[in-house]
């Protein structure tokens, strides 16, 4: 459990939460591991098996608590507020943030940013580690040149989305070179993603999945409509505001753990099966592999790059979504892109 931007985050399971006068307890076998005042936090956000007392659960939504209750995995369950909610607010503030161009492309600047200073920091880390390929080299230099653009840009959403793919381009040609040693099965010749055409993008695209449901969550938990988003155009069932948010967390959440996967020979190609469509899809021992070791990567934990504290990485995407709310509320000048170090 860890307080953070005033919103407390329980992550410990088999604990139970209750009204204690004017405070939160956290409960674990009749003990009590903690207590923190309810007049000095935002929100309460509990991760898979949490109890909670309905007089606590009243208590917040009386005082405009906002309770919100996330699987293990992130995936967003119900959220529970009062009758009087700063939520709405929330939400008719990135919906004019939506209609403002400027605003919107300013946040989508920051969200590319992001995305682009921690894929260059991969192809960098490789360099630095195992040596300087021709197109690991070429690669950070468009990329860095791509940064550049989009620094001294206008913020206009639709460019940036151009520059966007002219990056992604960019960095999966030079991809293959992230495979040390050299893989030829999981080389890709491009990003391939309905269906997967090998087994590195089947890998990509399974762990982009969950990320962009850990974001979702992310965003739901905080009273953010994740369909509203600012980079990623919006249309009927995407959850745009979601892509946004995971864009700066796939280099080092999907990109960097599929790459440990192969290059440790934890999911080799015997791990993969192709269908009658051609698309190549991870076996069920596989997805359990991949899974469990998402779930180790969550917990590890890291500083955060703005806030300074500590904290598992599983809990950035939340940091991240409270960081926008707050700047849509008008109490950040500008949105802080997640930049990892």
């Amino acid at each position: 459990m860890k307080k953070l931007l005033n919103t407390l985050f329980i992550s410990t399971q088999d604990v139970y939460l209750r009204q204690e006068g004017e405070a939160v307890a956290i409960i674990k076998d009749h003990t009590t591991l903690t207590r923190f005042p309810l007049h000095a936090l935002a929100g309460i956000v509990t991760f898979g098996n949490v109890s909670i007392s309905p007089y606590l659960a009243a208590k917040c939504a009386e005082i405009g608590l906002t309770l919100s209750c996330l699987d293990i995995h992130g995936h967003f369950l119900a959220r529970i507020t009062g009758p009087i909610s700063g939520n709405v607010k929330l939400r008719l503030a990135q919906v004019h943030a939506y209609d403002n161009a400027i605003h919107k492309g300013e946040i989508a600047r920051s969200c590319l940013i992001g995305k682009l200073i921690n894929t260059r920091a991969i192809l960098l880390r490789r360099i630095r580690d195992h040596g300087e390929t021709t197109l690991l080299r070429l690669a950070t230099e468009k990329l860095l040149d791509i940064l550049r653009r989009v620094r001294d840009s206008e913020p206009d959403a639709k460019r940036l989305r151009g520059l966007e793919g002219e990056a992604a381009a960019q960095y999966f040609a030079a991809f293959n070179d992230l495979l040390v040693p050299a893989n030829p099965t999981f080389n890709i010749a491009s990003r391939s993603r309905r269906p997967p055409l090998d087994p590195m993008n089947a890998l990509l695209s399974y762990l982009y999945t969950l990320l962009a449901h850990d974001c979702r969550g992310a965003c739901e938990a905080v009273g953010l409509d994740p369909q509203i988003g600012f980079l990623h155009e919006i249309r009927p069932g995407r959850m745009s505001l979601a892509l946004d948010l995971m864009e700066e967390f796939r280099p080092l959440f999907a990109d960097r753990l599929a790459l440990t996967l192969v290059n440790l020979k934890q999911l080799t190609a015997k791990d993969f099966v192709t269908t009658e469509s051609g698309a190549i899809l991870l076996k069920d021992e596989a997805r359990k592999t991949l899974l469990t070791a998402w779930q180790k990567r969550k917990l590890e934990t890291a500083r955060h790059p703005y806030l300074g504290d500590k904290v598992p990485l599983g809990l950035f995407p939340h940091l991240q979504a409270l960081l926008l709310a707050r700047h849509l509320r008008g109490d950040l000048d500008a949105y802080p892109p997640f930049i990892a170090k």
